[in-house]
This record gives structure tokens, sequence and C-alpha cells, in this order.
């Protein structure tokens, strides 16, 4: 890519289009920085976009989000700005995205050096397409209700920048470990399915073609979904997923939450104050193997322990580590590996695994319970 006549390192998102052999030009634009940047056409408000090569940060919502979004402001490439310096950024626009304009990632540090330049600005792109298989790996006890199954899960795979210690070893590691100890034939009431994930860092493929492939009644039959990705930050939060809605809404709308959600957060938020944790919400945005569950109308929940967010001055000092740090810097990137995870965040998430797959293994009912199987909407999922 080059700005002004000067050459710089970019790398194409997942997906990205490619561009002709000149590559596409325009003058090159600044998205102002905000808490959603790039996420909504508010952002765009009475800056020359159309033909233009935008400069966005990072952050608040998804990638295909901003690529959307700029696309429909007559945007002819967008440049990603990494929150994090001296590392190559990783990143998917989804498989099932419709894909309109080229997409690149530059670090903060080269995106710095954008922002004070001008002139033409020109990125080239070589597309290619490459296929692989990718396996899920489900499991079930064989005691237990069938039509009140209790799922975990956790996804397998990691970007191709990094070995995925964190992300996902820690979730994998975490629900792996609670089928290990509760074996095949525990005195349960409801059954206990574990779903291992192909293909989440791809755009949630795995997860996404399991809910799919279930009818309605198959779908009525799981009675919960609870998420496990990323235990182990090294600079670590204490999150569960905002089944109650409590968070402000921010520019992505309304998340889908179904019905039973609430009471899950209301669980894992128990179990985190027992452990010695204050817990606090993260947003069901579509980032992780939930989305396809909460698609469908089955209640779901989970543990986060952050990811490339910065820790704020408030919650260093209610968990601890540092404060204007990202709360996994490795986050896609290849110092993700076994010497930096926190294991303390790791034992008290992953024994939160157990403790939710527990309960509700003996009983879905009462305050933090989900509706019985006679009152569960579901809704069939159509493949793209």
């Amino acid at each position: 890519m080059t700005v002004g006549g000067l050459t710089v390192e970019a790398h194409a998102l997942e997906y990205s289009l490619g561009t002709a052999p000149d590559g596409v030009s325009g003058p090159l634009l600044s998205v102002p920085t905000d808490d959603s940047p790039g996420c909504t056409a508010a952002d765009y408000d009475k800056l020359p976009a159309r033909g233009a090569v935008a400069l966005v940060d990072r952050g608040s919502c998804e990638f295909a989000q901003k690529e959307d979004v700029a696309a429909q402001q007559g945007v002819a490439a967008l440049i990603i700005v990494d929150n994090v310096d001296e590392q190559s950024m990783g990143g998917t626009l989804g498989v099932n995205t419709d894909v309109k304009i080229p997409v690149v990632g530059v670090t903060k540090s080269v995106g710095m050096q954008l922002r004070g330049k001008s002139g033409p600005t020109t990125v080239k792109l070589t597309a290619s397409t490459q296929s692989f298989k990718a396996r899920n790996v489900i499991a079930q006890t064989k005691t237990g209700s069938t039509t009140d199954v209790v799922m975990a899960g956790a996804h397998l795979d990691s970007v191709a920048e990094g070995p995925g210690i964190n992300d996902n070893g820690s979730g994998v590691a975490a629900v792996l470990e609670t089928a290990v100890q509760l074996g095949n034939s525990p005195q349960v009431h409801n059954a206990v399915r574990f779903g291992f994930w192909g293909a989440e860092e791809l755009g949630l493929i795995g997860s996404r073609n399991y809910v799919e492939s279930l009818n309605i009644d198959a779908l009525k039959n799981i009675a919960l979904y609870l998420n496990f990705d990323m235990l182990a930050s090294p600079n670590p939060g204490y999150f569960t997923y905002d089944g109650d809605q409590s968070l402000p809404l921010d520019s992505r709308g309304q998340p889908v939450v179904p019905e039973g959600s609430a009471g899950i957060e209301r669980l894992l938020v128990a179990y985190l104050k027992l452990a010695g944790k204050t817990a606090q919400d993260t947003a069901f945005d579509g980032r992780s193997d939930y989305d396809g569950f909460t698609l469908a109308g089955i209640p779901s929940g989970g543990l986060f322990a952050g990811a490339e967010v910065k820790k704020t001055d408030e919650q260093a000092k209610l968990w601890g580590g540092t404060a204007n740090e990202p709360f996994d810097p490795n986050y896609h990137q290849k110092g993700d590996t076994l010497e930096h995870i926190d294991r303390t965040a790791l034992g008290i998430q992953g024994a939160g695994v157990a403790y939710a797959v527990g309960l509700y293994a003996q009983d879905l009912t009462g305050r933090n319970g989900v509706p019985p199987i006679e009152d569960r909407t579901r809704h069939v999922l159509v493949k793209p």
C-alpha cells in the first residue's frame, strides 16, 4: 500500500476483495475516532467519502460492519488501524459477508503515521481462495433427559497469526476438563452435550453450521447454551454475557437475547462472587459461537476474560492488573502462548464452567432457570 508516495505495510483481512493489478486509489480520508469508529453512517457525516480510501480505528463493531458502512458511503477501500503496535493485525470479514470493497489492516503505529498524512493512496491486493475441511466434535452424556439438554461449547481453532493458547485453548481446556470429570454416565437429571467448534475464527462457521443442521424439535430439546471463549487473558477481566440486557444500547442496536439468558447471567455472576470477583457485563455482540444459538432462540450465557479492549482505571481497581492496557495484548497475535496467560483467571473461570454445567445438569427451574420445553420459542436457521 502506498500513501502520498510512501510505501507502508498492510495486511488483507480474510475474505477481503482483491484489486486489479494497478490497485484501488483515492485520497486518504481519516474518519474521526469515537466510541464506535466507522460503525455507523454518522461517522462519515460531512466527509468526502465517495472514492476515498478511508482510515478507521479497530473496535466497537465487527470488521464486516465497518466494511459495509464504508461501502455504503462510496468508499473505495478501507484501512483498519489496530490497537497494538508492532504486530500484523489478524481478522476476518466473515465467510457469509457480502464484501464490496478491499479491506486491509495496519498496526497502531502505522495508523498514527497515516493520520498525519494526505495525498493519493493506493491499495493493491491479490486475492486467492483456498478450501479446508474443518470439523466440530460433539459429545453427550448417556444419562439425563434428552429433551432438556444443557450444552456447553468452545471453539477449537485459532487465527493463523497465533498459537491460540488463550484464544481459545483456555476455553477448550476448561470445557474438556469438565467433560472428563463429569464422565459419560453421570447421575444427572438433564443430559449434558459438549460442542467443540471448528472454524470460529473464519466467521463462526462450525457452530453456525451445527445450529443450522437442527430442526425445530432438536432446537427445543436444547434448554440452554454456555459459551466459553478466552478465559485466561493475561490482564484479565471477569465478564459475563449480558443476558439481562442491562448494558446501554450502542450503534449496533438491541442484540438478540432469548428469554432465560438473564437467569444464566445471574448464576454466573453469583459464582464469580463466590470466587471473590465482581462481574461486569460483556455484550452479545456476535463475536463468538453463542451467536447461532441466540439467533435460534436458545438461552445463552458464558464467561469471558477480555480481548483487545483496554482495561479501565475502574476495572484495574476492581480486578487488579494494568489500566489502559488491553485485557489480552496478544489477542490474535503470535504472542498468544502458554507463557502469556493468567493461570489464576483460568482457574477461576475454568471452575465456573463446571459450576454452571453441574447446576443446570441437575435443575433448570427457579429464578436462574430457563423456560420448560412447552414454553420454548425456537427458530430454524436457514443456511445462506
